[in-house]
């Protein structure tokens, strides 16, 4: 009779031992409380954008249907060849507090300036934050990769004070304030204080533009000694992109004057594994436009826009940055799981990962490995 029962009895225990969970299973909160109400749904302003905008934001608005998020889309059409952001626009987002923006053209040369630009100066958003990372399962040159750019948004070399002195000769004004160089130091250091981070490096040129980035440096300074928890550091900005490209895993938050925070996201996000899966947003003291974190291809080419082979990842990641803002964080968790899942199991990848899959397959996969 012992005998008979030994097979049983082996496979009943072996059916009891705990099965290993998945890297990303997902891990439910138990210190979180909403406050009466939180669970309202809230309106977010959409700006589809140029090139490949209109798949992207699409695919996001597929993603967020099938979670239920509580969060409903008022689109509007904004293109890049516009001479300046509708006023309706402004007013929806003034209104929301909150935007998801696809990619907008801006013009090479010529009269019309940046509708980024714009908004940035009539919303003050004054911070630019990219997250660059690595994805496990996506392979790259450098491991533990875990940088924040922070940026500043509104002045500097992108306060488009340009003018003809004369004939062949262009002068073109860098304003670098006190005002701002503080409250985007302040930022960073606050950024880095809410989510544990054990350092803030300001990137600078002051040892040839010595007044300009000189201020921005002696602002720098100031804000660190109110976080004496916090490591500060300085570095010349092309001293910056070469220890960036051998020894990424050495920074962790970056503060940065506005042009030096463009080149610096960019160059960190190819390391970490491409601009299209590198989230950002930018933010002042009313207003967030969350958008794909690194410039570059974010409008994307023609052929990608015939294949409908866009990655989706950098605009998803930022929509579940838009939700832990919108204090929906059991939701942002979930987008972000997922996404992670379909990046380690690496069969829905795009061209610029290395895949051939559409927009709409990863789209799909990502709604597949949601919880």
């Amino acid at each position: 009779m012992a005998r008979r029962t030994l097979p049983y009895l082996r496979r009943l225990l072996s059916s009891s031992e705990p099965k290993p969970t998945s890297r990303f299973s997902a891990c439910r909160s138990v210190t979180y409380m909403p406050r009466p109400g939180d669970g309202t749904p809230r309106a977010v302003t959409l700006i589809p954008g140029d090139g490949i905008g209109p798949l992207v934001t699409g695919g996001v608005e597929q993603v967020m249907e099938a979670m239920h998020a509580p969060i409903y889309f008022e689109r509007y059409e904004v293109h890049g060849d516009m001479n300046k952001v509708p006023q309706e626009v402004i007013d929806s987002i003034k209104k929301n507090k909150v935007c998801l923006k696809g990619g907008l053209a801006t013009p090479m040369g010529g009269g019309v300036s940046s509708l980024n630009m714009q908004l940035r100066r009539e919303l003050d958003l004054y911070a630019s934050l990219v997250n660059c990372f690595n994805l496990p399962g996506l392979p790259t040159r450098h491991e533990n990769v875990d940088i924040v750019v922070i940026r500043e948004n509104t002045e500097g070399e992108y306060a488009g004070l340009e003018h003809e002195v004369v004939p062949g000769v262009v002068e073109s004004l860098k304003v670098i304030t006190k005002f701002c160089s503080e409250r985007i130091a302040k930022y960073a250091f606050e950024y880095a204080y809410l989510n544990n981070r054990k350092k803030v490096t300001a990137v600078h040129k002051a040892n040839i533009m010595k007044l300009a980035d000189g201020l921005f440096l002696e602002s720098c300074r100031e804000v660190a000694t109110k976080y004496p928890g916090i490591q500060y550091n300085e570095i010349i900005v092309d001293n910056c992109c070469m220890q960036l490209v051998s020894k990424p895993e050495q920074f962790d938050v970056m503060v940065t004057p506005n042009l030096y925070g463009n080149l610096v996201a960019n160059t960190a996000a190819g390391i970490a594994g491409g601009t299209g899966v590198m989230p950002g947003g930018n933010v002042g003291a009313d207003h967030a436009v969350f958008e794909q974190g690194a410039s570059a291809g974010n409008v994307g080419n023609e052929k990608i826009l015939e294949q409908k082979k866009a990655n989706p990842v950098a605009l998803l990641l930022s929509s579940a940055m838009m939700l832990r803002h919108l204090q929906f964080p059991s939701f942002a968790d979930r987008l972000e799981t997922a996404v992670k899942r379909v990046i380690l199991d690496g069969k829905c990848r795009t061209k610029d990962l290395g895949g051939t899959s559409t927009t709409q397959e990863v789209v799909d996969a990502v709604v597949a490995n949601l919880d």
